[in-house]
């Protein structure tokens, strides 16, 4: 790759044809838990929250009734860092001057004009609007009439009982972060385990513990666990196809000329990947930029069986990040937590077994805070992250040329944002394309938010 597409493909702030890209979509801006006073006891009193997307600098607040305001920082006045604003319940005044600003931006007070001004009513804070869906807040930052219509992917369709959401910031840029996830030769080295557990050995809806899980159907009479598959088969057959949304992606690994190990995942345009944690739970994991050189993940664990256990969930996943700024533990200052010793009898990578996640930060951050692409030598193994920016690229050229951005930002293809499933399984080496979809039809029939009018074979 040349300089110029490396640079035209991760930077995304204002102005940018990446970023032009990026306004597309819904971005997420914040957890829903960032302003929950049990975790963050500041919020009790004062629900306001300095964030950063897009190269952007916002507040966003939450007043009396509840209503959710994502301004721009910059005080319209003297510009004023407005994250430092007294919330009073109708809206946020800048202590400087005391300008205040509702959630849509409206200037509803100029204190120190004279009696009688009218100036407020020819001022107006940038505002962006803000949807609430399973625990996180998403903004939009393209043009106020262009939004499209949300997603109804599963992850936002399943009930808040169902779902649990979180977060945590990599040092890179955003396109990395994403590259990981999409990429399935990877967990055969960097998640390798060099032992095995017992199956029901992977802990309290273990953070980083889904290699420890058996896939669905097994091998030979025994269910192996994912540690020994992704270990013992570690050059899969990759394929993927296109779909509304973006990418389905298929990596078959052969164990017999009888069976094969099946694992579909999903990439969701332009930086989010669906796959599975075990036979009923999926992630749908977000890389939204920060800026050109941070990134925060956002996953939403969606449970197709019982309810999942939040609390649980949270506890265990606070062991590795530090709320309320969800910045992980481990990183480039302790060599993000290496281990040679383990590295030479537990772990591929020597960077624990509890937590996978630190894996992925340390692969993608080691690269530096952006790739340089122009020195890679890539492979044949390859091919879903060569088709993902080839797609990348022809939807910043769309974009730039007026035409619509592909899959999710697309308004006539809003009734096919639904699903997208996943699959990780041992069939029938010959019939597995109708196995992964029985899987999945079965999957669906048991969740117990889905209507039965609902369940329908995957494309």
């Amino acid at each position: 790759m040349k300089a110029d597409q490396n640079d035209l493909i991760t930077r995304i702030g204002p102005g940018t044809s990446c970023g032009a890209l990026m306004r597309s979509y819904w971005q997420p801006v914040a957890l829903v838990d960032e302003f929950n006073p049990a975790l963050d006891p500041r919020m009790a009193q004062r629900p306001v929250k300095a964030v950063r997307v897009l190269g952007l600098d916002l507040v966003l607040f939450k007043d009396a009734q509840g209503r959710w305001g994502l301004l721009d920082r910059g005080c319209p006045h003297r510009g004023a860092d407005l994250s430092f604003g007294r919330n009073e319940g109708d809206g946020l005044r800048c202590p400087f001057h005391g300008w205040k600003f509702d959630t849509a931006g409206n200037c509803l007070e100029t204190p120190t004009e004279p009696a009688g001004s009218r100036l407020c009513e020819r001022v107006k804070q940038r505002s962006y609007p803000v949807h609430e869906h399973s625990g996180v807040l998403f903004g939009w930052f393209g043009q106020e009439d262009k939004a499209p219509p949300f997603p109804a992917f599963d992850c936002f369709a399943a009930p808040a009982t169902h779902t649990f959401a979180f977060k945590g910031l990599w040092h890179c840029n955003w396109l990395q972060a994403f590259e990981v996830g999409i990429d399935p030769a990877h967990p055969s080295f960097l998640h390798r385990f060099l032992a095995d557990a017992p199956l029901d050995d992977i802990g309290e809806n273990a953070a980083g513990k889904q290699f420890r899980s058996a896939s669905a159907g097994d091998f030979g009479g025994e269910r192996w666990p994912m540690t020994r598959i992704m270990r013992e088969f570690h050059q899969p057959d990759i394929s993927f196809e296109p779909r509304p949304w973006g990418l389905q992606l298929t990596a078959l690994r052969a164990m017999t000329p009888e069976l094969t190990h099946v694992r579909v995942t999903q990439a969701i345009f332009p930086h989010t990947f669906v796959i599975p944690l075990s036979e009923t739970l999926t992630i749908t994991q977000m890389h939204v930029p920060v800026d050109d050189e941070h990134t925060y993940w956002y996953s939403i664990f969606t449970s197709f069986a019982g309810p999942v256990d939040k609390e649980a969930m949270r506890r265990q996943r606070q062991q590795f990040i530090s709320l309320p700024d969800y910045i992980p533990k481990s990183g480039r200052h302790n060599n993000w937590g290496f281990n040679a010793e383990e590295q030479r009898g537990q772990t591929y990578l020597g960077m624990g077994e509890e937590d996978i996640n630190v894996h992925d930060q340390w692969a993608v951050e080691s690269m530096g805070p952006i790739q340089d692409r122009t020195r890679e030598h890539l492979g044949s193994s390859d091919k879903v992250i060569m088709a993902n920016r080839r797609t990348l690229l022809k939807a910043i050229e769309d974009v730039q040329v007026g035409l619509p951005a592909p899959g999710a930002a697309d308004a006539t293809l809003a009734a096919q944002m639904a699903g997208p499933d996943t699959v990780d399984g041992i069939a029938p080496a010959g019939s597995w394309p109708t196995w992964w979809q029985e899987q999945v039809a079965a999957k669906r029939r048991g969740a117990p938010w889905l209507a039965q009018a609902s369940v329908a074979t995957p494309a």
